[in-house]
């Protein structure tokens, strides 16, 4: 009888604290599984921008002697590098601030992650106001008018997609944040937007070297 009632003391000192432990456990299993899927899903976006970038390789090496294509007996101009190589500095800014902002937030510090998130999401908003603006300026024959239109504005218009995809769910993030669905230990979709996010960036390296460097 005393040992009963010990022990139901015992549970009601130290339920709160036990169930918390059970739920950091059960959270802990269940990260680890949509890291994976996570992983798994930015996977089969890099075989989509490989199949797509493979394709504009062997249409640049085979279909033209010379690059840019020729059009109407005139050669395409190069594309503004001096202007991407500024927009690809604020995509890689973002990446910076980005990662400050999942470091502060697991260090409880509110408001330099309130900080650096807010200049993550201005920064990529930029790049694409940036990417609109060199849109509506490439003269290399629009979507339909050359090869390598065709190729720019479909890998680049992928690639913006998934920063405009980027931008939005950084917003969902942070309007999280301030409603407490995240805390110290528990911040899996904070986790996932930084994954994202750095993957934008890898991808557009690869894209900048080839439409403006080679």
């Amino acid at each position: 009888m005393a040992v009963s009632i010990a022990k139901q003391g015992y549970n009601l000192g130290h339920g709160e604290h036990g169930d918390h432990e059970h739920e950091l456990v059960i959270y802990q299993e269940t990260r680890d599984m949509r890291l994976l899927g996570f992983v798994l899903f930015l996977g089969s976006d890099v075989v989509l921008f490989s199949a797509f970038i493979f394709a504009y390789i062997y249409l640049r090496t085979t279909v033209s002697p010379t690059w840019p294509p020729i059009l109407d007996g005139h050669q395409l101009p190069r594309l503004d590098t001096a202007f991407a190589a500024v927009n690809s500095v604020v995509l890689f800014g973002s990446g910076v601030t980005m990662h400050y902002a999942l470091e502060n937030w697991k260090h409880g510090n509110r408001p330099r992650y309130n900080l650096f998130m807010l200049l993550t999401i201005l920064l990529g908003a930029g790049f694409l106001g940036g990417q609109a603006y060199e849109y509506a300026h490439a003269q290399i024959g629009g979507w339909s008018g050359s090869i390598f239109g065709a190729s720019f504005f479909t890998l680049t218009g992928m690639h913006g997609f998934h920063v405009f995809v980027g931008v939005v769910y950084l917003i969902v993030l942070w309007l999280q944040t301030q409603r407490n669905v995240y805390d110290q230990e528990r911040y899996f979709g904070l986790t996932a937007g930084t994954l994202y996010w750095h993957f934008v960036d890898v991808i557009w390296v690869a894209l900048f070297f080839l439409f403006y460097l080679w």
